[in-house]
């Protein structure tokens, strides 16, 4: 077993992340963490800003997906990112997250890497073992 946290994985055009945990719901965090660091050094982003998010699908890979999908929406459209995410609650259709950051300022931030979107591809929940692999979309 790895321990707790996370890894990029090697992939063609993309870039793989593996999540693990002491539970599930801690890799789903931790893939969180792990999408937000390689996007920013996660030590120039404080968390002075709170934000609840909840997010519902049919499945956990969905879930998964969804949750990470999210995440990106928001630095979007919100210019918000997180650092450091707390469990609200979890069951395998539904998340809710307390999430902390700021926003991106270009003159503290500096994007390592731009990504698009989480994707299907691979994409992996493996509940026995606590842990999520998925590929980002650059």
């Amino acid at each position: 077993m790895m321990g707790y946290g996370y890894r990029t994985i090697e992939h063609t055009a993309d870039i793989g992340l593996i999540a693990y945990g002491a539970t599930l719901p801690e890799a789903f965090l931790n893939a969180a963490k792990g999408m937000s660091s390689i996007m920013i050094d996660l030590r120039t982003i404080n968390t002075s800003t709170r934000e609840d998010i909840a997010v519902e699908e049919s499945d956990s890979e969905k879930l998964l997906y969804a949750w990470l999908n999210y995440l990106l929406y928001y630095f979007d459209t919100r210019g918000i990112i997180f650092r450091r995410f707390e469990l609200i609650s979890f069951t395998n259709k539904r998340l809710e997250v307390s999430c902390y950051g700021e926003t991106y300022d270009p003159r503290r931030h500096t994007i390592k890497t731009g990504i698009k979107a989480a994707t299907f591809h691979r994409l992996l929940v493996d509940s026995k073992n606590k842990r999520v692999r998925v590929f980002l979309d650059v």
